[in-house]
């Protein structure tokens, strides 16, 4: 069980694919589907790099795969075109329960907020396919995601972000990450954070590192 002690922050903001969500798995399948459809065959996007990028927006990961393997894709097309994709594998999707329990734990006057490298659209749509809300007679108040911001985790904008939504300094705010970039937004932002991902009973190999 993930334990600690709510009474030293005056927020908490959680991620939401890895974290929340269960959605890592099917992020990469997008990917991977996306990618051979639009190179021809198979793209140099392991799964274990797609793992070290978690956290990171689809736009910034394009612009990385340009960069480092001489690809052309066209970078808002072509994160639609995954995230389009991604949509249509959503019903596969579960939730992470010990994240899920840390959330409900929270006592009803609870600041929370999720910051997520998703779009915000599409990070609605899968906290609703876990049955969770955002608005502000929610558990989830408020919600960041990736195109509400110029710059994505690692950068520390999404958290600081979300701190000010909730009215609560950055340094009171406590983060529920599963990913590198994510640990190091955090740390930008002076926040301190927790990792989900020792305490998940089943997660996939890849996202072990």
């Amino acid at each position: 069980m993930i334990t600690f002690d709510p009474t030293a922050y005056d927020g908490f903001i959680f991620d939401c694919d890895g974290t929340l969500a269960d959605t890592m798995p099917l992020h990469y399948q997008a990917w991977r589907e996306s990618l051979e459809r639009k190179l021809g065959h198979p793209s140099a996007f392991t799964e274990e790099l797609f793992y070290r990028c978690g956290g990171m927006p689809a736009r910034q990961i394009i612009e990385m795969l340009n960069r480092d393997y001489g690809y052309s894709l066209p970078v808002h097309e072509f994160a639609e075109e995954k995230e389009a994709r991604f949509v249509e594998l959503l019903p596969g999707i579960g939730p992470v329960q010990e994240v899920i329990d840390v959330l409900n734990r929270l006592g009803p006057d609870a600041k929370v907020a999720v910051a997520s490298g998703g779009l915000t659209p599409v990070v609605r749509q899968t906290l609703e396919f876990l049955g969770l809300k955002v608005g502000p007679t929610e558990k989830i108040q408020y919600l960041v995601g990736s195109d509400q911001v110029t710059h994505g985790k690692p950068d520390p904008e999404l958290f600081l972000r979300a701190a000010k939504l909730l009215g609560v300094k950055p340094e009171k705010c406590l983060v529920f990450e599963d990913a590198t970039p994510g640990f190091e937004a955090a740390k930008a932002a002076g926040m301190d954070y927790i990792d989900v991902r020792p305490f998940r009973a089943t997660i996939h190999a890849a996202a072990k590192y």
